[in-house]
């Protein structure tokens, strides 16, 4: 029986919006927030999510003997994707959010390279060629000089951005390798992210988050955009169980659109005509990546 469009179009969307938005009022609010209060929250609100998942779903025993090999790589994957968010948050309160934000997003591809380089799979011809524009657009937006508003003045955000990037392909290679392990599980895979999240997402933000103001309008200011991120999450694992994943992966991973929609209207952020042709690249890679 056919699933309805508006059955996983719809949190497909609304994941879009959540992860683009929440991303632009991260840069907004970073000012009065901490990164490390960010990440703080970041795993609180995924683990919610997380820990929902699990429990709802189907799955073997967490702690069975033959699944031990999967939750330990499973563990090891989310650590490294607690380290890429560390430094993203880093990266995003010292650079544009439009750049930073697309930046972020370009992990698909190397994860592929990865994957062939690691995992032994065979790349299509497309995907050597949006490889390269995704690496291409990265190059170029590293390397060329930010816009002349004076907002941006330091480069640290760019050696911070690109090892994120590199801790989630390699977050997202580890992934793929432990699906071929014992116990597999998505459920019990959403558990691994809990714990490497607050191994270390939540160790960071316990000693580095307590700087800074406790107002409620920070609070707030922390909240938001993090619960909107964990929304995103929620949208795509219902996008992904009912609708066609070669469509929900790159329409979610557009997301850096709304973003840099954001970043110009509501931050008046400057982007270069260069800098706006790399955007572009990547994102068109990530869509071919899909493919």
């Amino acid at each position: 029986m056919a699933v309805p469009l508006f059955v996983w179009l719809t949190p497909a969307l609304a994941a879009l919006f959540l992860y683009g938005i929440g991303q632009g009022l991260v840069k907004k609010w970073i000012g009065e927030v901490s990164p490390a209060r960010f990440c703080l929250y970041y795993v609180f609100a995924t683990s919610i999510v997380n820990l929902g998942f699990f429990i709802t779903q189907d799955h073997p025993p967490l702690l069975a003997a033959s699944g031990r090999e999967f939750l330990g790589f499973g563990v090891l994957a989310y650590l490294f994707d607690g380290a890429a968010w560390i430094l993203y948050f880093q990266s995003i309160a010292l650079g544009p959010v439009a750049i930073v934000g697309t930046l972020s997003a370009a992990y698909p591809a190397l994860t592929i390279v990865f994957a062939r380089i690691f995992l032994g799979e065979e790349l299509a011809p497309l995907q050597y060629g949006a490889v390269t524009l995704v690496i291409g657009g990265c190059l170029g937006l590293s390397y060329t000089p930010g816009g002349g508003d004076g907002q941006v003045t330091t480069r640290r955000w760019i050696p911070l951005s690109l090892l994120a990037l590199v801790g989630w392909a390699t977050s997202n290679t580890i992934i793929k390798h432990s699906y071929s392990l014992p116990g597999a599980s998505e459920a019990n895979l959403a558990v691994c992210s809990s714990i490497g999240g607050a191994l270390s997402l939540g160790v960071f933000g316990l000693l580095r988050g307590r700087q800074g103001p406790h107002s409620v309008r920070a609070w707030v200011h922390s909240l938001v955009p993090m619960g909107m991120m964990a929304g995103g999450s929620l949208g795509l694992i219902i996008a992904a169980r009912h609708g066609p994943i070669s469509i929900v992966t790159p329409l979610i991973g557009s997301y850096p659109v709304v973003t840099l929609i954001f970043a110009a209207l509501i931050l008046k952020e400057r982007i270069t005509r260069l800098q706006y042709g790399c955007i572009g690249a990547i994102i068109i890679g990530m869509v071919l990546c899909s493919i």
